[in-house]
């Protein structure tokens, strides 16, 4: 970003030729270098003062002053905007905006690619979501309530309450996999291992 170089004089030695503008506070004779506002309604009228006098005319000014509440929150309000005004989405706008929901829709269809009329394509999911999606649990579950479903789901399982089935056992042996990996992923020992 290429540099500004300004100019700086001693006050003391103005440039020839230039007038020199009095301080406009009463009974002060310094130079008149920085301006003021004269009053919130004449904004490009005003004061010239020095370095002292502007700093204290600044400190007591209030824009506001004497305003109604209802005033001050219309001023407020345009501020938002730049003081300039604004009209409702359409109001002014091309004539798309005028179309109904369906031409607005195949309009803007001509134009761009859904990402919906192409096929999404999912990312595999983890070996850690693999077994939570095995043991019935979302991302969000505790070491205690994996527990509390492996129970559950080894108890259903068992080979014993199932008479001997082996598509039981077969999903149990499944089940103490999932069971088995998440306790070294999830339990608190482990991130403690994993982080040293």
């Amino acid at each position: 970003m290429p540099r500004v170089r300004t100019r700086t004089y001693d006050r003391s030695q103005a440039p020839p030729g230039a007038a020199q503008r009095a301080c406009d506070h009463p009974q002060c004779q310094e130079f008149g270098e920085y301006r003021a506002p004269r009053s919130r309604e004449t904004l490009n009228e005003y004061y010239w003062f020095c370095l002292e006098h502007v700093r204290s005319y600044n400190a007591g000014w209030d824009f506001y002053r004497g305003m109604p509440p209802a005033e001050i929150e219309r001023w407020r309000r345009a501020d938002v905007v730049g003081g300039r005004p604004s009209w409702p989405l359409g109001a002014r706008g091309p004539r798309v905006y005028q179309l109904g929901s369906e031409e607005i829709r195949d309009a803007i269809k001509r134009f761009f690619v859904y990402a919906e009329d192409e096929p999404r394509v999912r990312r595999p999911p983890t070996p850690e979501e693999e077994a939570l999606a095995v043991l019935e649990l979302d991302s969000r579950a505790t070491p205690a309530e994996i527990k509390t479903r492996y129970k559950q789901l080894a108890k259903r399982h068992h080979p014993d309450a199932n008479g001997g089935d082996k598509a039981a056992e077969d999903r149990l042996k499944i089940i103490n996999q999932a069971y088995t990996f998440l306790k070294t992923v999830r339990t608190p020992s482990a991130r403690s291992d994993a982080a040293d």
